[in-house]
């Protein structure tokens, strides 16, 4: 049976290795886009869009925040988002950013944690500008890895262009959209008062963690096509045999914007 080819943006399939291994922001950027909405956390509803299977999520309803709405349209990544949120006050539904189906002005704080880049642009500031509150904000923000801070994961990520020169990322939190964010969000009469916020925090994988993140990337897969991209994870499987712990460096990148 041939298999069918994964698409961009869709992580049908991938939604069990993201939820079990991807990591998570730098607390301190959580602390920053809260401290800006410029309300007490028992006082902020917030609605996280794209939201996965819930990483960014969670991190959100751990502030102790009034409300936590999680709208995320695949629905492998919703049900391990509903599954490892059982325990939490927040409340799961279908949607997208170009159509949460949320009421107007419902939100004091909207989010795309990892998840801007696959929406449309326009349409997703028209509807965060629609569902939030006179001076709510919108916030956006990735993970990244910081490879260059250890020669391990530059050598790694290499690989990748010796098996595909030319490559360009899509999701990666330090290209693409990201590149020109400000610029854009700066555009729009729907939002003011531009941040950037950036932070780093490092965690230590096993090498069945860290090759587990990379199960679990799409953009990567897609461009790589099945066949390269198992010979990238026998490269790095190889790489690791011997390493017992493996140190990553995330860079949380965010931009906040308020509600013109």
């Amino acid at each position: 049976m041939t298999k069918t080819a994964m698409k961009h943006g869709d992580f049908t399939g991938l939604a069990g290795d993201y939820a079990r291994f991807r990591p998570g922001y730098a607390p301190q950027v959580g602390t920053a886009v809260l401290s800006y909405v410029g309300r007490e956390l028992a006082g902020i509803d917030a609605v996280d869009i794209g939201a996965g299977t819930g990483i960014w999520t969670r991190s959100l309803a751990a502030r102790g925040l009034r409300s936590v709405l999680a709208v995320e349209p695949n629905d492998d990544m919703r049900a391990q988002g509903i599954e490892g949120s059982r325990d939490t006050n927040i409340v799961w539904r279908k949607g997208s950013a170009e159509a949460t189906g949320l009421p107007d002005r419902s939100a004091d704080l909207v989010s795309m944690a990892s998840s801007l880049h696959w929406a449309d642009f326009d349409q997703a500031c028209d509807e965060f500008h629609r569902i939030l509150r006179p001076g709510g904000v919108f916030a956006a923000l990735w993970n990244p890895r910081l490879i260059e801070v250890n020669p391990l994961l530059v050598e790694i990520e290499a690989q990748i262009s010796l098996l595909k020169p030319g490559i360009e990322r899509v999701s990666s939190g330090r290209s693409g959209l990201t590149e020109r964010l400000t610029d854009m969000l700066s555009a729009k009469p729907q939002f003011s008062e531009v941040l950037y916020l950036e932070g780093r925090h490092s965690v230590h994988q096993t090498p069945a963690q860290y090759l587990g993140v990379w199960r679990s990337v799409n953009d990567l897969q897609v461009q790589l096509g099945p066949e390269l991209f198992e010979r990238f994870l026998n490269f790095i499987e190889n790489r690791i045999a011997d390493v017992k712990s493996i140190e990553t460096t995330y860079l949380t990148r965010a931009w906040a914007v308020r509600r013109a």
